[in-house]
């Protein structure tokens, strides 16, 4: 699942002197996993090639990295187009994540006007486009619903020719697994997933283990409320590294063990992990980096960062997630969405973004000695900064198989409703 997943516009916001950056937070849990892609997707081989016989459905894995079809009646621009005049470019995305002023320096630069229309949920978002009735230039969908925007060309092939900042990315997303040879997508944010704590109050060494530690500690835990990472966090308690399981019996210990924290410790399930753990709220809480990363923020007047925490395992295993940036074949404006997703991948525009959603971007030259000497981050942070290794040796929660989803989402149910 998002991060941003459920967001809403009227959320918690960020404290008055901050009001220029400000994040409206989440409210309700997202819809739904997003949508299936039963009936439109072709499996593919080992050697990674898919074909749109419409029998089974593709599930891109690290293992078994998938290379999209292509199509004669979506093929790329043609090279060294002119960027259309009198426009307005149309992005579609999650709602508070993008940094407006960077989005006002392209249109400055290109001499274009914009419109952001955002969604709450990947749901959402993909049926609006599967309606027909709306037509935007730029995406930023999940990578599980990729298939589904190329299957039913919804999404425009790159050319590579408008795009040369991609060699500022790290190296995966010149080839990633979902994409091959990345003809459809660059990247955009990346986040890890782990625990958050208040070192003032909690003297436990931070672990996957941590809302599981006795009394002193009940109704001090919390877990995010999203089903996947949820159940994924029980899992890799138990030391399971798979969590994209389809085995019922590793789901059903999961879901129990979830239902045995609720009983024993109190455990409070929400997705408040930015503002609860800077409050004191709770002293434990399964966290997103990117939340964490701006988490400081809301520290109540007079209180040092020093007492914040955020633990990602050393080794790099454990979840890792990142949001793509797609060219959407119904747009307008082909060559300036071209020209934006290019614009988004500078590293002095990927700073600026980060200045304001907290969630970074996967280039080379964004490292935790650059965001804390431009002030973006606190040196107490640095352990929020996604790094290159984690990407490649950390766990992806993937797009499930329809029969496994349904048994991850009875597990969670049954946890959810015991809170």
């Amino acid at each position: 699942m998002h991060p941003r997943d459920g967001w809403s516009e009227g959320g918690i916001r960020r404290r008055p002197e901050l009001a220029g950056n400000a994040i409206s937070r989440r409210e309700l849990l997202g819809a739904g996993a997003g949508l299936a892609l039963a009936g439109l997707l072709a499996g593919c081989g080992s050697a990674g090639s898919a074909s749109p016989t419409g029998a089974n459905i593709v599930l891109p894995r690290p293992d078994r990295p998938v290379k999209w079809p292509t199509f004669a009646d979506n093929k790329p621009i043609a090279a060294g187009l002119q960027p259309e005049k009198n426009a307005t470019l149309q992005l579609y995305n999650w709602v508070d994540y993008i940094n407006e002023a960077v989005v006002k320096d392209f249109c400055r630069k290109y001499d274009c006007n914009y419109q952001i229309t955002t969604f709450t949920t990947m749901s959402e978002g993909m049926s609006k486009l599967l309606s027909g009735q709306l037509s935007f230039d730029v995406f930023f969908p999940e990578v599980s619903v990729l298939g589904q925007l190329v299957e039913t060309k919804l999404v425009r092939p790159l050319n590579h020719s408008y795009i040369p900042n991609i060699a500022n990315t790290w190296s995966d997303y010149h080839n990633p697994f979902y994409d091959l040879g990345w003809q459809y997508t660059t990247p955009y944010s990346i986040y890890t997933t782990g625990m958050a704590w208040r070192k003032d109050k909690v003297s436990l060494a931070p672990s996957w283990n941590m809302p599981w530690a006795g009394a002193k500690y009940k109704g001090k835990v919390a877990i995010l409320d999203d089903y996947r990472e949820a159940i994924s966090l029980a899992l890799l308690r138990a030391g399971n590294l798979d969590v994209n399981t389809t085995s019922p019996a590793q789901i059903a210990a999961a879901g129990k063990a979830l239902s045995d924290l609720v009983t024993t410790a109190g455990v409070l399930i929400d997705e408040d992990d930015y503002s609860e753990i800077p409050s004191g709220r709770t002293w434990i809480h399964q966290a997103w980096s990117g939340d964490m990363a701006t988490s400081y923020q809301y520290l109540p007047k007079g209180t040092s960062v020093d007492v914040i925490g955020y633990w990602f395992p050393p080794d790099g295993k454990g979840p890792v997630a990142n949001d793509l940036m797609v060219n959407l074949r119904g747009g307008s404006n082909p060559v300036l969405a071209h020209l934006f997703i290019d614009y988004m991948l500078d590293v002095r525009n990927a700073l600026s973004n980060y200045s304001y959603v907290g969630y970074m971007q996967p280039l080379n030259a964004v490292t935790p000695q650059r965001l804390i000497a431009e002030k973006l981050l606190p040196v107490q942070l640095s352990s929020t900064v996604v790094r290159p290794q984690d990407f490649r040796t950390g766990v992806q929660e993937l797009e499930l198989p329809t029969a496994a989803n349904t048994l991850w989402e009875n597990a969670w149910n049954s946890v959810s409703k015991g809170a």
